[in-house]
């Protein structure tokens, strides 16, 4: 759906728990059509549909009063308790920061508020984002381009858009936590391989030096330091973007006993040195380790050969390759590391702007997919690209699509794609602190859900119905219920106070 900001209307307001639309009073009996009532339901409802026929639509729902007897229940088990969750976003890229410094100020700060805040607005709640540049900046370069960590500086980048866009969110939501990865260390820290060590001056492949594994190390603290004094607290960082990944416009191979040496024996001792308590996720890459046979289990050798437990928090992935099962056997090898997905992506190659085609796929396979199977946090790519794809430049992705593309004509219609309403029915009702909890009971191939219990004690549940008919769904916490009717092909987030 593509929404022009100027008139008013980019974005539903997302407070379930602060009011309804008139659609919603309408639905529960509330209103007369000429302003908005109280909420009259119990439950907060948010409902999109792959056809866009109900867009982040509100709604609510009452509990039931008679004893629930629906053979299609979903009942919530409270006791049984899983992971807590770090959050819900998008990658703010140089070329969405890029995208979104076009607009106006007041358009900007209207699409930064129902984006990210967790009052009125779809309460995204983690970034990404890199440490010197990804495919998705407006250059090639890092942040020490000139050889010796002395040379080390932020760049026009970072100062003229990153940092504004990232100070912006997090005056709409201080708590927004951030993740950051390289895609390539300084070129003159390259060698071709780790047998000839001779000079590798491309931004695309090489290996890091072992020589300048400790400067490499001290560039994380300088980099997290820097962003620090610009008001910007760093919660997490991955050693490697895409460490199988030699043909990345930016990148650099590092193998899992490069990732090994490197993080337990200079960039963990750094962080600790310098008193941070910023959290590294290991490996960040696909499911199917590239079909490197060598590679496969990338974090578990890394973690069976011994690695700090106290800095290294678990491992990072992403889907281009492989099958999210692996995060269930990441997960029975090491129940105490943590799990989170860090990028999917969008794009012509899979009909990315096709909402009948991508949104029940995506809550599936990656938002639902990956929460179920231990994910702490899900992140999709882009945030924001513009609608010729960009900017991009040559060596990168020329093909993708963000969360939501804008009109390079002004700068103001927004076209919301499947991967913002993934993130933003997660989001919604699924606060930072909350623990999945079980939730069992109806066995049908077209629905797919999972259940949360948030700090505040309230419940959420998200569920997807991917049938071509609607489903009458009961869902029972155990004191009480509600039922709900689930159109067909559609998302439906749920969010009840206790």
């Amino acid at each position: 759906m593509k929404t022009s900001i100027s008139t008013g209307r980019l974005l539903p307001a997302a407070a379930l728990l602060l009011a309804v639309s008139v659609a919603a009073c309408a639905e529960t009996g509330a209103g007369n059509g000429a302003e908005p009532a109280a909420p009259q339901g119990d439950v907060r409802v948010l409902v999109t549909t792959a056809t866009r026929s109900q867009d982040l639509d509100r709604r609510t729902v009452t509990f039931g009063e008679r004893p629930n007897m629906s053979p299609s229940t979903i009942t919530l088990d409270p006791a049984t308790r899983y992971q807590v969750m770090d959050g819900f976003g998008a990658a703010v890229t140089g070329s969405t920061c890029y995208n979104l410094l076009q607009m106006t100020p007041e358009n900007r700060a209207t699409f930064l508020r129902e984006t990210f805040s967790p009052a009125d607005g779809m309460g995204h709640s983690y970034i990404r984002i890199s440490i010197g540049c990804s495919d998705f900046s407006l250059s090639e370069y890092t942040c020490c381009d000139t050889e010796g960590i002395e040379h080390f500086a932020l760049t026009s980048e970072e100062n003229e858009y990153v940092i504004p866009v990232l100070r912006e969110i997090l005056a709409v939501n201080p708590d927004v936590r951030i993740m950051a990865s390289p895609w390539t260390c300084p070129r003159w820290m390259k060698v071709n391989n780790l047998t000839d060590r001779q000079p590798f001056h491309s931004w695309t492949g090489g290996q890091l030096n072992p020589l300048y594994y400790d400067d490499y190390a001290a560039y994380f603290v300088k980099w997290i330091r820097a962003f620090a004094a610009q008001g910007i607290a760093i919660r997490s960082v991955t050693p490697q973007n895409e460490p199988l990944n030699r043909g990345n416009s930016a990148s650099l191979f590092m193998g899992w006993r490069e990732q090994l040496d490197f993080v337990n024996n200079h960039l963990v001792p750094h962080l600790q040195s310098a008193a941070l308590d910023t959290k590294v996720y290991l490996f960040d890459h696909n499911y199917n380790y590239d079909n490197m046979a060598d590679q496969l289990d990338y974090p578990l050798k890394i973690y069976d050969a011994g690695i700090d437990a106290a800095t290294v928090a678990g491992a990072a992935y992403h889907n281009y390759g492989g099958n999210r099962d692996e995060l269930l056997h990441i997960h029975r090898s090491y129940p105490d590391r943590e799990l989170v997905f860090t990028e999917t992506s969008i794009g012509a190659w899979n009909d990315g702007r096709n909402l009948e085609n991508r949104l029940l796929e995506d809550m599936r396979e990656v938002a639902l997919g990956a929460v179920n199977n231990w994910c702490k946090a899900v992140i999709v790519w882009n945030l924001m690209l513009d609608t010729e794809r960009g900017p991009n430049r040559e060596g990168g992705c020329r093909t993708c699509y963000g969360a939501v593309d804008i009109d390079r004509n002004g700068y103001t219609a927004i076209t919301r794609n499947s991967h913002y309403y993934i993130i933003s029915h997660l989001a919604a009702v699924v606060k930072p602190g909350a623990v999945r909890i079980a939730a069992a009971g109806l066995a049908d191939a077209d629905i797919t859900y999972a259940a949360f219990e948030n700090p505040d004690g309230s419940r959420a549940a998200v569920l997807l119905n991917s049938a071509p008919q609607g489903r009458k769904i009961t869902i029972d916490d155990g004191r009480r219920h509600f039922t709900h009717d689930v159109p067909p092909g559609s998302v439906v987030s749920y969010l009840w106070k206790q």
